[in-house]
C-alpha cells in the first residue's frame, strides 16, 4: 500500500481531518522560511490533542539548517515519531537524532543516489528542484526517473506538485513507497482544502487496489 503523507499542516482541523481520511503521516514544518511554517508550541499542541484522540499517524517534523539540539529540543516537545532533514544536512547530524529520519533530497533531470547512499536512514524524499525554495513550490519532476531505479529495498517518497488529479500518474510512473503532498490540497499555503485531502487519499487507494 502507498504510504500517504500530508505536510504543511498548522491547525488541529487540518491535521486531524488528514489523519481520519486515512493519511499515514503528519508533518509539520518547522522551517521559519516556508510558508506553512508552524511554532513548536503550537505543533505541539496539535500533536498532543491528535495523540489524546488516539491518532495512529507517524508525526512527523520537517527541518532545514537547525543546530541539532533545537531540532532534538522540537522533536521532543512536539512528541514526533520522524525527522524529516532538507537542508542537506549529513549523515553524522542524522544519526545524531533520537528519531527516525527522512533525507530529502531535489530532482532536476537525475535522482542523486550517491547523496542518498551516504545516509542509513528510514526513508528517502525526491522533490522537484526550485532555485529557492526547499520544497512546496507545486512544481513536478519527471517521475519515471525512480522507476528506471535499482531501489534496493529503499523506501523511496515521491514529492513535488501532487494533486488529486496527477497523483495517480506519479505512482504509475514512479512506483514509489509512498507520496508526500502539500500546496496540491491546499486553499492556501498552511490551510488544507478538506475534499482535496479527501480526494487525494482516495485515488491513491484505488490505484493501490487496482
Amino acid at each position: 500500500m502507498t504510504a500517504v503523507k500530508i505536510c504543511g499542516l498548522t491547525n488541529l482541523q487540518d491535521a486531524r481531518w488528514a489523519w481520519k481520511c486515512g493519511a499515514d503521516l503528519l508533518g509539520f514544518i518547522f522551517v521559519r522560511s516556508s510558508p506553512r511554517y508552524v511554532t513548536p508550541e503550537r505543533a505541539a499542541a496539535i500533536t498532543a490533542a491528535l495523540l489524546a484522540e488516539g491518532c495512529d499517524a507517524r508525526l512527523v517534523g520537517v527541518f532545514a539548517n537547525d543546530p541539532i539540539e533545537v531540532a532534538r529540543q522540537t522533536v521532543e516537545a512536539c512528541s514526533l515519531g520522524i525527522a524529516q532533514l532538507h537542508g542537506g544536512e549529513g549523515p553524522d547530524y542524522a544519526r545524531a537524532l533520537s528519531v527516525p529520519t527522512i533525507v530529502a533530497r531535489s530532482v532536476r533531470d537525475r535522482v542523486p543516489w550517491e547523496e542518498l547512499a551516504r545516509y542509513s536512514a528510514w526513508a528517502y524524499l525526491l522533490d522537484a528542484y526550485h532555485p529557492r525554495k526547499k520544497g512546496g513550490s507545486g512544481l513536478t519532476w519527471d517521475w519515471s526517473l525512480l522507476r528506471c531505479a535499482e531501489l534496493g529495498g529503499m523506501r523511496v517518497m515521491v514529492a513535488g506538485g501532487l494533486t488529486p488529479q496527477n497523483v495517480t500518474t506519479a505512482i504509475r510512473q514512479a512506483e514509489p513507497w509512498g507520496v508526500d503532498v502539500s500546496s496540491g490540497v491546499e486553499v492556501k499555503p498552511g490551510q488544507k482544502e478538506p475534499a482535496a485531502v479527501e480526494c487525494l487519499i482516495r485515488n491513491v487507494r484505488k490505484e493501490d487496489r487496482a
